[in-house]
């Protein structure tokens, strides 16, 4: 008798404990659905937010049209995100893109001369990158290029900030979208990085990093700050010496 009542005593606690568990499981399972909506109902927020605007601005004035251009390549890139979604973080993705569109309209209603409008959640991709707060110009193997904190007839393409082979690149207008060949591969990538090494050198010194992305111990230590940049390599316009084309670089 006192057997069949261990036994009894065993299979109660047992049950009590499956019991837990799928009551611990289905709260989970709830928690993640709960999770997936929510992530869902806030890119598709942002997206039509996106789309409404992409819709109805039009500018025949370069820098804007240029801006709505990039702003209506996010606005499909997060559509195709979006349908394709199926966890927190791809509906994130699909959120990051439609905000990196939302700052190109941005831009657009700046360069058009409207209200800019409210200001948008930061990009995850541009933290830490800063912004370029002066305008500057420099010449790289024999092209001329620029940018500068407000668009004009000389930098009509903008760039909402980010990281470029690992390296920051601020937000702002520039000359010509050196970004999207910093992105490939070959002499494209040495050719952008050599552009984003003048435009960006500390010598201008008015970026407002955060951390020290441009300030830490590559920049203090000559590769940036020392002669590789403030000498003649630079100066004199050698980009074949020895410091880009051996080790340095």
């Amino acid at each position: 008798m006192g057997n069949m009542k261990g036994v009894l005593l065993i299979l109660v606690i047992l049950a009590v404990v499956a019991l837990v568990i799928a009551a611990t499981q289905r709260n989970g399972q709830a928690r993640r659905q709960t999770q997936l909506e929510d992530a869902r109902a806030e890119a598709q927020r942002w997206y039509e937010r996106l789309g409404g605007q992409v819709m109805n601005l039009v500018s025949e004035e370069p820098a804007a049209r240029q801006a709505l251009a990039d702003a209506g390549e996010r606005y499909n890139a997060a559509g195709g995100q979006l349908q394709q979604a199926n966890t927190v973080r791809q509906f994130e993705l699909a959120r990051e893109s439609a905000l990196e569109g939302l700052t190109y309209v941005r831009a657009a209603r700046t360069a058009m001369g409207i209200d800019p409008g409210p200001e948008l959640p930061p990009l995850a991709s541009s933290q830490g990158t800063g912004r370029i707060t002066q305008d500057r110009e420099v010449t790289v193997q024999g092209h001329h290029y620029r940018a500068g904190p407000q668009p004009g007839p000389g930098t009509p393409y903008y760039y909402p900030g980010g990281r470029v082979q690992g390296r920051p690149v601020p937000a702002g207008w520039y000359s010509t979208p050196v970004w999207k060949t910093a992105l490939g591969t070959g002499a494209g990538v040495l050719g952008g990085m050599l552009i984003f090494d003048a435009l960006l050198s500390p010598g201008f010194g008015d970026m407002g990093f955060d951390g020290g992305d441009w300030g830490g111990d590559d920049m203090q230590a000559g590769d940036f700050g020392g002669g590789d940049l403030g000498g003649g390599d630079w100066g004199g316009g050698d980009f074949g010496g020895g410091d880009f084309g051996g080790g340095d670089f």
